[in-house]
């Protein structure tokens, strides 16, 4: 039986990127699709936060790439729906803290990080066979050969409101927030956050949860 180099999708494989900006309800409705289609699902993000986190806890100063690429590749890391661990500390709160919030886009543009990180995620995708992977990326780099390529937005203050529903805050601080983070990830110089040509484009702002899965499950099938 063929084996499928890392990084490309077997044909038999079914694997949904997921990109958008944050608020956008990547997470939510990445997990409600991947429980439709029966795969596991991927949080590439939680990846970038643990790893932020992981530096922070060990004092390591953000600015050092060497230092934080160093911490990447030598990190053991386990990621479940429910769950992030870190080299052997449960990071799922903490990675969610206005710090590591604050402080992950300068990890996430470290081109050293992101290498490392793209290679776990598609390795992670071999050993389970496919899946729902959501992040800013997927589409674009780390999986640019996907079953199905969707990128989802949403009004700025949608978003805000939807981030001040889970954490709290003011709105105006969230969404002034979010828009500092949808710069960073914009600009950054290596796999900027963007939109692929091929990519299905849904725009979350009106639309329930289960009416945007039951439009992914559909899209995927036919394309499956």
């Amino acid at each position: 039986m063929r084996k499928t180099p890392v990084g490309e999708v077997d044909n038999l494989m079914i694997v949904v990127a997921i990109d958008g900006p944050a608020g956008a309800g990547k997470s939510t409705i990445a997990k409600a699709l991947a429980a439709k289609l029966r795969v596991r699902y991927l949080d590439t993000g939680a990846m970038y936060r643990a790893v932020t986190f992981a530096a922070m806890n060990s004092g390591i100063d953000l600015s050092n790439q060497d230092l934080v690429a160093e911490l990447a590749r030598e990190s053991k890391m386990l990621l479940t729906d429910e769950s992030v661990v870190i080299n052997g500390l449960d990071a799922t709160s903490a990675i969610r803290s206005s710090e590591v919030t604050a402080a992950v886009s300068a990890v996430a543009a470290n081109s050293q990080v992101r290498t490392e990180l793209r290679e776990r995620q598609r390795r992670w995708i071999a050993d389970h066979n496919g899946g729902v992977v959501e992040g800013r990326d997927i589409g674009s780099v780390v999986f640019p050969d996907a079953t199905l390529k969707v990128y989802l937005t949403a009004s700025p203050i949608v978003r805000a409101k939807r981030r001040v529903a889970q954490s709290g805050g003011n709105v105006e601080e969230i969404a002034a927030a979010i828009a500092s983070r949808d710069l960073q990830d914009s600009s950054r110089s290596d796999s900027p956050l963007t939109q692929t040509d091929d990519a299905v484009t849904i725009d979350t702002s009106d639309r329930s949860i289960d009416e945007v899965v039951a439009q992914l499950v559909e899209m995927t099938n036919i394309r499956s």
